[in-house]
C-alpha cells in the first residue's frame, strides 16, 4: 500500500512551481500525495494533477489573524487526516506540522523556500519577526531533514542552528526548445529587442521601478515586457504612463507557467534586479534566472552572491553597476550593441540548461524520501 505524504503550503498552490515539481516527483516515486493550501477569491483554477489537492477558504486573508487562523485550521486538518510523512513548506506551515509529527510520531521534512525571517515584509515589524524567529528557533534544531534553495541560505541556517540543510535549487523541468512559440501568436512585435521581467513576486526592492525608468533612455527598438504580478505592478503601470512609455513597456498579467515560459522564450534578455538591502534578497537565487537559462536567453542581474556565482560559472550574462536608471539603460544599450557577446551567452545557456534542470536536481530529494517508500 502506498505511503501517504501530506504537503502543506500557505499560498493558493496554483502558481507554486517548486511545490508542484516536488509533489510530481514524490507521486512518481509511488507516494500518495495530499497537497494542502488556501484559496482566495481571485485564485486561479488548479490545473489537473495526479494527486489530491485541498485549498482551504479562510475568513481572514492577511495580517496576524490570517496567520493565526491558518495555523489552527492546518493543525485541525492534520490531526484528523492520515499521513505517513509530513512535508512542511516554509516557516508559516512549520508549527502545526511539528506539533502533529510529535503527537502522531510521524517523520517531518521541512522545505524552506527562502530565509523567512529575513524577508522585507518583516524588516520594519520587530515584534512579528521575533515571533517567527522564536518559532523557528524552537523547532529547527530538532529537524532531521531540511531542504532549502541556495548554499548561502543553507549556511545561514547552519550557523544559527547547527543544522545544514540540503540544497535543492528551484530549477525548471527541461523544455523542448523546438516547441517554443512565436511572437506574433503572443501579440508581441517581431522587430523589437525584448527585455523580460517575469514572475509572481514583482515586489518592492526588486529594481522594477528603476528598470521602467531606464526605458526612457534606451532606443525605440527596445521593449520591456513585464509578465506577472506583485506589490508594485500598479505603481509600475502608473510610472510607465506618466513617463509616456506605453509603447516601450508592455504589461501582461499573471498567466499559467507554460504560457509564461512562452513569453520568456521569445525574449532576447531576461532581467532580475533584486537589491542587496535585506538578507533574504542578498542570498536569493530566483527561479526566474533558471527559467531564462532553460529557454536559452542571457541574464542581466544585480550582483547578488548566488546569482553572480551562477552567471559567472556558466558565462550566461552580466550585471548592472548600480540601480540608477541611466546606468541600467547604458548597460542595456551596451549588451545589445555587442551582438557577438550576446550570441556567446546565448550559446552557453545550452550547456547550463543540461545541468540546471529538475530532472537532475530532484535526485537530491529522492534520496531523502527513498527511506520512507
Amino acid at each position: 500500500m502506498a505511503k501517504r505524504i501530506i504537503v502543506s503550503v500557505i499560498n493558493d498552490l496554483a502558481t507554486d512551481q517548486r511545490v508542484k515539481k516536488v509533489c510530481g516527483t514524490l507521486s512518481e516515486m509511488g507516494f500518495e500525495i495530499l497537497l494542502i493550501g488556501r484559496r482566495l477569491k481571485k485564485s486561479p483554477e488548479m490545473d489537473m494533477r495526479p494527486y489530491l489537492v485541498k485549498r482551504m477558504k479562510l475568513v481572514f486573508t492577511k495580517g496576524p489573524l490570517f496567520y493565526l487562523e491558518y495555523q489552527i485550521r492546518l493543525f485541525v486538518l492534520l490531526l484528523f487526516l492520515k499521513a505517513d510523512v509530513l512535508l512542511s513548506n516554509d516557516l508559516d506551515t512549520l508549527l502545526p506540522n511539528y506539533l502533529i509529527s510529535k503527537m502522531k510520531d510521524r517523520p517531518l521534512i521541512y522545505d524552506s523556500h527562502e530565509y523567512f525571517t529575513g524577508v522585507p515584509e518583516l524588516e520594519n515589524h520587530p515584534l512579528k519577526r521575533s515571533i517567527w524567529k522564536r518559532i523557528e528557533k524552537s523547532i529547527f534544531p530538532h529537524l532531521k531533514h531540511v531542504f532549502t534553495v541556495s548554499d548561502s541560505i543553507a549556511k545561514l541556517y547552519e550557523s544559527g542552528y547547527r543544522v545544514l540543510p540540503q540544497v535543492v535549487r528551484n530549477v525548471p523541468l527541461k523544455r523542448d526548445l523546438a516547441m517554443t512559440t512565436d511572437r506574433k501568436s503572443l501579440g508581441l512585435p517581431e522587430d523589437k529587442k525584448i527585455i523580460i521581467l517575469q514572475g509572481s513576486g514583482i515586489n518592492v526592492h526588486r529594481g522594477a521601478e528603476e528598470l521602467v525608468e531606464a526605458m526612457q533612455f534606451v532606443p525605440d527598438d527596445m521593449l520591456l515586457l513585464i509578465v506577472g504580478d506583485g506589490d508594485v505592478i500598479d505603481i509600475l503601470k502608473q510610472k510607465a504612463h506618466d513617463l509616456k512609455l506605453d509603447e516601450k513597456v508592455v504589461f501582461k498579467p499573471r498567466v499559467p507557467y507554460d504560457i509564461l515560459m512562452k513569453y520568456t522564450a521569445v525574449a532576447d534578455l531576461g532581467v532580475t534586479l533584486d537589491k542587496d538591502n535585506n538578507i533574504n534578497y542578498r542570498y536569493s537565487l530566483p527561479n526566474k534566472v533558471f527559467d531564462y537559462i532553460q529557454v536559452g536567453i542571457p541574464v542581466l542581474s544585480s550582483e547578488l552572491v548566488e546569482i553572480k556565482k551562477l552567471i559567472e560559472k556558466y558565462q550566461v550574462g552580466t550585471f548592472i553597476p548600480c540601480h540608477d536608471p541611466k546606468q541600467i539603460a547604458m548597460k542595456l544599450v551596451e549588451i545589445f550593441n555587442n551582438t557577438e557577446q550576446l550570441g556567446t551567452w546565448r550559446n552557453n545557456t545550452k550547456t547550463a540548461r543540461e545541468e540546471l534542470n529538475w530532472e537532475k536536481e530532484s535526485e537530491i530529494l529522492k534520496k531523502v524520501f527513498q527511506e520512507y517508500v
